[in-house]
């Protein structure tokens, strides 16, 4: 199919874009947050789900790794509904993994006085230098590394 072919079927090109960003979150939906919501405890989902999105990296289930943070690199200064769908993906990832710090302090899982914001901000970032440590250099062992970082680092939140 031609490029101006692909477009009149969506609109536009915006059109596109945005339908493409609907479908990576499907995607992503289906690979790493699925699999995880029966995990009754909320620690072992959050350390589920770190483990998914490592393993959805591993498995190239998107070529160029996290489509969102390809995404986010690629549109974060166009301003628009693009940029603006990708953030909203990407808030609401991050509000996921503070809301399951957030119950796992309350059940005693992590202690109470750890910062759900700044543990989820840790997490996602261990999660994203894996996934470009994945890319640039191609190499699996960087996504060990990502996990060792993560179990180091709620290892050091549980409880004294």
């Amino acid at each position: 199919m031609s490029k101006s072919g692909l477009y009149a079927h969506f609109g536009s090109k915006e059109e596109l874009q945005l339908a493409t960003i609907e479908t990576a979150s499907e995607i992503f939906q289906a690979h790493v947050v699925g699999p995880t919501e029966s995990v009754e405890s909320p620690l072992a989902r959050l350390e589920a789900l770190c483990q998914a999105f490592l393993d959805h990296l591993e498995h190239r289930v998107f070529p160029g790794g996290c489509f969102f943070a390809s995404a986010a690199a690629e549109f974060d200064t166009h301003p628009g509904p693009v940029k603006e769908q990708i953030a909203s993906y990407s808030k609401g990832w991050l509000v996921l993994l503070e809301e399951l710090v957030t119950q796992a302090k309350e059940r005693g899982e992590l202690d109470g006085a750890e910062d759900a914001t700044q543990l989820a901000f840790e997490l996602d970032a261990f999660l994203l230098m894996g996934n470009t440590a994945f890319l640039l250099p191609n190499d699996a062992a960087t996504l060990d590394q990502a996990r060792t970082a993560i179990g180091a680092r709620l290892r050091n939140a549980h409880p004294r």
